[in-house]
């Protein structure tokens, strides 16, 4: 097995195509990671989600970590861990053009709002519920691969 530092290239080719990560917070000393549907663009992640934990968690602590793997041939795998920090796109008019630019990219993929639990209507508009649309501003990305070389 041979275990090799990944490019910033390298790292945010894989974190673009990645359908699923796992987001990480922190509150009060207590980690609590979850899988999330994100999308690349920008030296940021874009995210949406109904509140719940994972909101209240980065509205009181910003700080957050994002892991993506992908399994090589046989024993081998990348990974990528993105240090960053949250950004709340709430609804406001000086938010308005971001949260369309992060909902048009999130929506670009399939079954974008499974993990959302809703799908929002474009324009965008909170009837009874609270979309929340976020962005992850990247502060730090680094990556690993290992290569095995049974293969």
């Amino acid at each position: 097995m041979l275990i090799r530092t990944l490019s910033v290239l390298e790292c945010t080719k894989l974190i673009a195509a990645s359908r699923v990560v796992r987001l990480a917070c922190c509150r009060d000393g207590q980690p609590y990671v979850v899988p999330i549907h994100m999308t690349y663009a920008d030296r940021h992640l874009y995210g949406f989600s109904m509140p719940g934990r994972k909101i209240t968690w980065m509205r009181d602590n910003p700080r957050i970590c994002v892991q993506v793997d992908e399994p090589g041939p046989g024993r081998g795998w990348k990974s990528v861990v993105v240090l960053g920090r949250y950004e709340e796109l709430d609804d406001t008019p000086e938010n308005e053009p971001e949260r369309i630019h992060a909902w048009r990219l999130i929506s670009s993929r399939p079954n974008w709002w499974e993990t959302g639990s809703l799908s929002p209507v474009h324009p965008i508009v909170s009837d009874h519920y609270e979309h929340v649309f976020f962005r992850i501003i990247i502060q730090e990305i680094s990556g690993r691969e290992a290569i095995d070389r049974d293969e």
